[in-house]
């Protein structure tokens, strides 16, 4: 595949995506505000971060503030989770009616302890039956908008599902299935296997030969850089790539990539810009939510932020202190001044 074919529009049933490099879910990250940073900076298709099921239902406030969409997206998707699917389809409805977002995704891969335990995110990815139960219950619900899924590869290495999970999703009726290619024994830690991505794909491949349809797969997993995004397309044959902690203080990843795959080259961003990017972020989430809980928020992403700027260790001994937003402008108003003369 030549360079400039790496980066093409998506289809995910009714939804046309301008390009291929996605925002992920990711919890305690993927606000209207990170969302909105990541957009401007190239970002073709957002998630928000996973949002409970059971709370929907329970009808808490905090759960339907992450569900709203940031200013600038033109298309994003609501990440749902739980194991019951009559619960899961009364949480469908709330979505619709409370947003207007183009796409319902299904979390089958999360592996934290306290998710797994209820039955939900990546033990999914193990019960087949009860992903497709729950899968079905949502597309029933979601009627013409798209249903999608993440799954892992696996629960740990000698219970490896992938392939039982994206045909319980097939046969739901999903609209694209990711894949984040880690067993939920792994965590975050070790390596993804991006072979079980290229299976994937060709499974999908197969099925759509077959059943006359065109549903795309999705690779997460291991993007930490625009090079990792342009390796795993051409390696995989995903039809996009999903950044998720390659871009936490770092959003300008979309933009680098998006360079890469249609030049073959980048030129990365001025600290100056990372820092003001920061800025603008902490304004968006102060308006979104207050400034107390942006300002703590905003710690671990101006530390983020702050990575590959002179002296920017001295720096985040500043940051993880800073509790309004004049401490912030206190700790990079000298720098970027200096940058100005």
């Amino acid at each position: 595949m030549k360079m400039s074919e790496l980066y093409h529009p998506v289809k995910i049933k009714n939804i046309e995506v301008k390009g291929n490099l996605f925002l992920a879910p990711v919890a305690g990250y993927s606000d209207m505000a990170f969302r909105s940073v990541c957009i401007e900076n190239g970002a073709c298709f957002t998630y928000t971060e996973m949002v409970s099921a059971e709370a929907l239902v329970r009808k808490n406030l905090k759960t339907e503030i992450l569900m709203r969409r940031a200013y600038n997206e033109k298309a994003y998707s609501v990440q749902i989770f739980g194991p019951e699917p009559d619960v899961m389809s009364a949480a469908a409805h709330i979505v619709l009616e409370k947003t207007n977002c183009e796409c319902i995704d299904i979390n089958c891969g999360c592996p934290v302890p306290k998710i797994v335990k209820t039955g939900a995110g990546s033990a999914l990815t193990r019960d087949p039956d009860r992903l497709y139960k729950v899968a079905k219950a949502v597309v029933d619900a979601a009627g013409d908008r798209a249903v999608t899924v993440k799954i892992r590869s696996g629960w740990e290495k000698f219970q490896i599902t992938w392939k039982e999970a994206a045909l319980a999703a097939l046969e739901a009726g999903v609209s694209a299935i990711t894949i984040h290619p880690r067993t939920r024994a792994q965590g975050y830690e070790g390596h993804s296997d991006w072979s079980i991505m290229k299976a994937l794909v060709e499974f999908v491949g197969e099925w759509n030969k077959s059943h006359g349809t065109a549903i795309p797969v999705f690779g997460s997993g291991d993007l930490f850089k625009p090079e990792d995004a342009k390796k795993m397309l051409e390696e995989t044959g995903a039809d996009a790539v999903m950044f998720a902690r390659g871009a936490m203080g770092n959003p300008f990843i979309f933009k680098d990539a998006t360079s890469l795959l249609q030049t073959g080259s980048y030129e990365p961003v001025p600290p100056d810009v990372r820092i003001k990017t920061g800025f603008a972020e902490l304004e968006r989430l102060v308006k979104d939510t207050e400034e107390k809980h942006a300002c703590m928020e905003m710690r671990k992403r101006f530390a983020a932020y702050s990575k590959g700027i002179h002296n920017g260790a001295a720096l985040r001994l500043q940051i993880v202190h800073a509790s309004t937003v004049d401490d912030y402008k206190k700790i990079f108003e000298p720098i970027l001044a200096d940058f100005e003369k």
